[in-house]
């Protein structure tokens, strides 16, 4: 009766976000990944034929899955560090106190809270033919020629990920702005008695107490990498000629555009299978002491 009593109460207060963790995000889980063993139909008495593990097959032979899968890996792979290295230094900057400080903070993390279509539609201007980024090589820079950013694959991937960096930027400052608050004053000022420079108080006092702040930035980085999506279809739609398609819109498009809604379950399945194993992988890596600085 006494358990009763201790863990009844805050039962009742989980229950109501367990009921909805349930019905909005395990239950459409586990639909998806039931719907990616079938030809699936929406139609209404029409029959969903049993294919095994096709779609996955189908999958691993579809040469556009791989290049969707090269394009998430490259936006991941230059969007992360970035990120990571400059909101790392630019919470650096602000973390002390001066009257610009609060003006400073809203204004990187400004992008941050931006509608990603926003963000995008105001890129896409940026690296248009006649946009921006091109004005400015042109007549500023004496450039002649000017560059079709967005009808090239590559370098659309260069403006897709300068947009995910800016955008990026602010989310990694306030995490380690926070990070930063808990560095313990007192080993600080130790350090500066024993003549440490900067350099060297950074990487022997404050890197190792914002060391669980960095990993857990890294890996929520590398999870929203592989999930890029709206900047894509708003910039490029994943072209040109397809170029420029992720995971998430080549899987969108399947499920959405050609109604093969078992082949975009399936793809949304192995790319929650690469997350996760990335993410496992990256914990482990982590945890190891040696991996720590």
């Amino acid at each position: 009766m006494k358990l009763w009593r201790t863990y009844l109460p805050p039962a009742l207060f989980i229950a109501p976000g367990f009921l909805l963790f349930l019905v909005c995000i395990v239950y459409p889980m586990l639909q998806a990944v039931q719907m990616s063993f079938f030809d699936w139909k929406l139609v209404a008495g029409a029959t969903s034929s049993f294919l095994g593990l096709d779609n996955y097959v189908r999958a691993f032979n579809d040469p556009r899955f791989w290049l969707a899968l090269s394009n998430s890996g490259i936006y991941m792979a230059f969007t992360v560090p970035p990120q990571i290295a400059l909101g790392l230094g630019v919470a650096l900057l602000l973390k002390d106190k001066s009257p610009a400080q609060p003006l400073f903070r809203v204004l990187y993390y400004l992008p941050v809270v931006t509608s990603w279509v926003v963000v995008s539609l105001l890129f896409k201007y940026l690296f248009a033919d006649r946009g921006l980024i091109n004005f400015a090589l042109d007549d500023l820079l004496g450039a002649t020629d000017k560059i079709s950013w967005l009808a090239d694959r590559w370098t659309a991937l260069i403006a897709i990920c300068a947009l995910g960096v800016w955008k990026g930027i602010g989310w990694s400052m306030m995490i380690f702005l926070a990070a930063l608050q808990g560095v313990p004053k007192e080993l600080e000022e130790a350090a500066v008695i024993d003549g440490a420079n900067r350099w060297q108080r950074f990487r022997a006092v404050t890197l190792p107490a914002i060391w669980p702040a960095t990993i857990f930035v890294t890996i929520m980085l590398v999870i929203g990498g592989f999930n890029v999506f709206a900047s894509v279809l708003v910039m490029t739609n994943g072209g040109p000629g397809g170029a420029t398609e992720v995971l998430l819109t080549y899987m969108y498009r399947q499920a959405f555009e050609f109604l093969d809604f078992g082949y975009g379950s399936a793809l949304a399945v192995l790319l929650t299978l690469i997350v996760f194993a990335l993410s496992a992988l990256q914990l482990r890596l982590f945890r190891n002491p040696e991996a720590t600085p």
